[in-house]
């Protein structure tokens, strides 16, 4: 079956992903902060970077310590401080939430902010402007701040749009609590190409709002991951991250999806 995909490009993005939606969305309803501090591993960073530097006040970052190094170098570039020693997916909110207290500084969590859900949103609301209506649109998940206020707006504007999330096979916790009707949380961090999906548990913000508007959420293969970052930078002539990868999955692996889609290329933060 020959299809149209349409690709919504927020690895273009500003601090290249669509986190720096969220992010910013979140920082600009703050009432005057003394500083801005979040824990990601990554994209999100990035995006608090930037927003502490158009509000003009300090930033600290707390990321895992395997992070990738080029996103780290990215959020320093911003002028944040990244704190990174030692820190675990088991460990890390601790941290971050330590330094919040100490400091006095604004927390604005990843995914689980419904400023941060949504800001993610508006990149939904464009692609609704942009173009006719797919039948179905395909999301990376991780904690669900992006498919939360994806799925709202695109629920919103065209009821009949399938609205159908991406996870890795080994970071499957979303798709786990939708079947189980309840937020899963994995027995261990898990290990996979796509560094920006990475959560051991939905958010309880995002959860909710997840059963009422994602349709399914697919699981595939790190191998499948990688070709499909492969195969858009050759064909699409552009930079993704793998994470980005996600969306083209399902469809290397024979998944049965309609004609149209509307895939979601969430970032371009990577190097070779």
């Amino acid at each position: 079956m020959s299809r149209e995909l349409l690709f919504k490009s927020e690895h273009l993005q500003k601090t290249g992903s669509f986190k720096v939606r969220g992010a910013l969305n979140a920082a600009l309803q703050l009432d005057g902060p003394r500083g801005l501090v979040t824990l990601s591993s990554g994209n999100h960073a990035q995006g608090v970077a930037f927003s502490s530097r158009v509000l003009g006040v300090p930033c600290v970052v707390v990321m895992y310590e395997d992070a990738s190094e080029t996103k780290k170098a990215a959020v320093r570039s911003y002028g944040a401080t990244v704190v990174d020693e030692g820190v675990t997916r088991l460990n890390g909110e601790e941290r971050v939430r330590a330094i919040a207290a100490e400091r006095g500084f604004h927390y604005i969590h990843a995914y689980d902010d419904a400023q941060v859900m949504a800001g993610q949103g508006t990149q939904a609301l464009e692609f609704t402007e942009q173009t006719g209506a797919p039948e179905a649109v395909l999301v990376a998940v991780g904690g669900g701040g992006m498919i939360s206020g994806i799925a709202t707006v695109i629920k919103a504007v065209w009821p009949g749009t399938r609205v159908i999330g991406v996870e890795p096979a080994a970071a499957d916790d979303t798709r786990r609590s939708l079947l189980a009707g309840r937020r899963i949380r994995l027995e261990a961090p898990p290990r996979t190409v796509a560094d920006g999906v990475q959560t051991m548990m939905p958010g309880a913000l995002t959860f909710p709002v997840v059963q009422k508007y994602v349709d399914e959420v697919l699981a595939v293969r790190e191998e499948s991951i990688l070709e499909a970052q492969r195969l858009m930078m050759r064909h699409l002539k552009q930079v993704v991250e793998p994470t980005a990868g996600l969306t083209l999955a399902p469809l290397l692996e024979g998944a049965e999806l309609p004609r149209r889609l509307g895939l979601f290329v969430c970032g371009g933060n990577w190097l070779p």
